[in-house]
């Protein structure tokens, strides 16, 4: 088995690992793997590729680590590897690219021989990533308040301010943040992120903005304050 880790350009000066040293790191991986997985499907939405992926991660990782075994110029091959990873892959949301992160981070440790060290840093981030998903840690109280409204207007009709006088008794704040034309140019689509007052007041505030804009369409969205993509 150990003529398994030995390469065909080992020399007597190159440091190398045995068989049993090997399988306990990539034993652990795997079940830290299966861990880290685990926390993360933890009350939240997840795709099976995503959680199969992060559950072979730090395997992966390992064993790069390990063939590495102290060479520079491998080294520095394999981070840039790892660079090229983030810009041929689609963009993930924040909570993914955390998750991702921690099982590099788990398999480079296991990788360099640091068992219990994995174990504990994987172990911890993954309960913390479990409590923030159980209590949801940095959810935003009072988010049915913050709407987004398309409101479509005949080009015959000046926008600016063509509704504020609506806005000004069913909303705290508001704003025109985009205007486009559509149907041939012969309409105006208003986008307008405000903050509602009284979210129970919405229907009649749709109401109102029909009589004013001819019956026209009327969409409600609820706001995106802030990109989840890194």
């Amino acid at each position: 088995m150990d003529n398994l880790l030995t390469g065909i350009y080992d020399s007597a000066a190159t440091t190398s690992i045995s068989a049993a040293q090997f399988a306990a790191s990539f034993g652990v991986s795997i079940l830290l793997g299966l861990i880290i997985a685990a926390a993360y499907m933890y009350n939240t939405r997840y795709t099976k590729s995503f959680v199969v992926t992060l559950a072979m991660l730090p395997a992966i990782i390992c064993v790069i680590i390990a063939m590495v075994n102290g060479s520079v110029g491998t080294g520095v091959a394999v981070a840039g590897a790892f660079s090229l990873v983030r810009f041929r892959s689609v963009p993930g949301t924040a909570k993914e690219i955390c998750a991702i992160f921690l099982a590099m981070g788990t398999g480079l440790i296991t990788g360099m021989g640091y068992l219990g060290l994995a174990a504990a840093f994987s172990i911890i981030l993954s309960l913390a990533i479990m409590i923030s998903n159980r209590f949801d840690f940095g959810f935003k109280k009072n988010s049915g308040k913050f709407k987004t409204f398309r409101i479509m207007i005949p080009e015959d009709i000046d926008y600016t301010g063509v509704f504020e006088d609506i806005f000004d008794e069913y909303t705290n704040s508001c704003e025109l943040v985009a205007v486009k034309t559509t149907n041939m140019g012969s309409m105006f689509r208003l986008t307008y992120d405000v903050t509602l007052n009284n979210p129970d007041k919405e229907k009649e505030l749709i109401d109102k903005i029909r009589c004013r804009n001819g019956n026209l369409e009327v969409s409600v969205s609820k706001q995106v304050t802030g990109a989840s993509e890194l």
